[in-house]
């Protein structure tokens, strides 16, 4: 069981954060919980020895560090202003969202004015990799702040980096995922390519599987792609439109340009707009998008 005096809150138990949120539980810390939409995650943390709470004015008041994973910063911002009034002194707050960083640095600086703190902690990997305890992380805050969630983090991470200061785990976090999903969007336009000149997807798998183009998301976009494995990536192509946005305004506010940042968005908006905005619809699912703008028939 762990020692640690902290009592951990946890907003957002949905794909990544159940497993965290089991993990939290496994290594001895308290857990409380909050409700939102789907009960059957709460349930089964309740089963496990999680506390429900019914308000995040209850949760401010119970816990000492509160994890939030949430959609976007909106959202983030909107969490953070409930809980502000009845945060205890010296709470904090971890953000595993993938965030705005210019909105984290902000909320930092309004939690510091009540005597608390922010660390952004994004999250990499997947929902089986957040079951296992195995997902990566790369954190903003100050070194005091990251020496004291430290332990709390490696409850449900097996990789973290301290980043810097508040922002700098949000800024990492884009930019991983302007990589990724930049992959996507080549290997879905590469498929959609391929059909078109009369090479099979599966012709092209056997020329990329186990070469130096070959990796770990390649492998699990051609889960779908390749095996029709529908949840092979749940990431939703919404996420993906949310978070390469984020990296454009990134981009804009230090006066880079970045037109391969744009087309990798726009190959998202145009999916998105195309019907690809659902709860289900996710990132390697963008190869049907392009396909069918594409007229290709598989």
């Amino acid at each position: 069981m762990n020692n640690s005096a902290e009592t951990i809150g946890f907003i957002g138990v949905g794909l990544m954060g159940h497993g965290i949120a089991k993990n939290l539980l496994l290594a001895g810390y308290p857990v409380y919980v909050l409700a939102h939409r789907n009960r059957a995650p709460i349930d089964d943390l309740l089963s496990k020895g999680a506390r429900e709470v019914t308000s995040l004015a209850d949760m401010a008041r119970n816990t000492t560090v509160i994890h939030i994973c949430a959609p976007g910063s909106p959202e983030v911002e909107a969490i953070v202003t409930e809980l502000l009034p009845e945060l205890r002194a010296g709470s904090v707050i971890i953000d595993c969202s993938t965030s705005d960083p210019n909105s984290t640095t902000r909320l930092a600086a309004r939690l510091a004015e009540h005597g608390c703190h922010m660390a952004d902690a994004p999250l990499g990997g997947t929902p089986v990799q957040a079951e296992a305890g195995q997902l990566s992380t790369m954190i903003g805050g100050t070194d005091e702040i990251f020496a004291r969630i430290k332990p709390v983090v490696e409850a449900w991470a097996q990789s973290i980096v301290h980043m810097g200061e508040n922002g700098a785990g949000h800024k990492m976090k884009l930019l991983n995922n302007f990589l990724s999903l930049g992959y996507a969007a080549m290997y879905s336009e590469a498929l959609a390519l391929a059909e078109k000149v009369g090479i099979t997807t599966a012709q092209f798998d056997s020329v990329i599987r186990g070469s130096r183009m070959d990796c770990g998301f390649y492998q699990t976009f051609m889960g779908y792609a390749l095996e029709g494995n529908r949840d092979a990536h749940k990431f939703t192509l919404k996420n993906a439109l949310k978070d390469t946005s984020y990296l454009a305004n990134m981009a804009d506010g230090v006066q880079l340009a970045n037109p391969i940042g744009g087309a990798v968005k726009n190959s998202f908006a145009l999916a998105f707009a195309a019907g690809g905005d659902g709860p289900q619809d996710y990132v390697p699912h963008l190869v049907d998008y392009v396909m069918a703008q594409n007229g290709v028939k598989t």
